[in-house]
């Protein structure tokens, strides 16, 4: 069964990044397809630091959670990351995690290109739509494929569970999870056996 990897950026094990992934995990899950959420916190995961030890290899030299979670979107057809806004961007270790699974898949054998995901941002008030951007250059240097939904990934919210209140960022972030799996159902479809 193909599998969807949805990976939380919150510190927050029940905040509403992981509320979010959440709901998204049972659209994918009532599609037939198998959803995994993978949350970062209390996980250590480095900035890369550009040694190169990687190339070919496909595992990171550091010491750290990095090469566990790109083992799993190695695996996977699909990748959702949610990320909360902290001071207008995504978090750091989220954005740290993407830049080593870029340079693994990168040095070594691709294993990124043409899986099928995005990004979801959830904030209290502003920086948004620069999170996702900045998230999407991830999923588009690796030769990604980013379904839409019927607005931005966009979710408001404060304190756990406010972001649930949000219905128009809930319907969104539920139709772009649905939109993923359909595309990676169409995939298998096309694809010779």
């Amino acid at each position: 069964m193909a599998k969807v990897l949805l990976i939380s950026g919150s510190p927050k094990k029940e905040g509403n990044t992981m509320q979010t992934l959440q709901k998204c995990a049972a659209k994918i899950d009532a599609l037939g397809l198998e959803a995994e959420i993978i949350s970062l916190a209390g996980r250590k995961i480095e900035a890369c630091i550009a040694c190169g030890k990687c190339i070919g290899k496909g595992v990171c030299v550091l010491n750290d959670d990095l090469n566990e979670v790109a083992d799993k979107v190695r695996e996977a057809r699909g990748l959702i990351l949610g990320s909360p806004v902290y001071f207008g961007t995504a978090r750091g270790d989220l954005m740290n995690l993407l830049q080593r699974v870029g340079m693994l898949s990168y040095n070594g054998d691709r294993f990124l290109s043409y899986k099928v995901g995005g990004p979801i941002a959830i904030n209290r008030r502003g920086g948004a739509t620069a999170t996702i951007q900045e998230m999407l250059m991830f999923f588009f240097i690796n030769e990604m494929i980013v379904p839409g939904s019927t607005y931005w990934n966009i979710m408001f919210g404060k304190k756990p569970g406010e972001a649930m209140d949000d219905e128009e960022g809930v319907r969104t972030a539920e139709r772009f999870a649905e939109n993923v799996a359909h595309v990676i159902l169409q995939m298998k479809e096309q694809r010779p056996e």
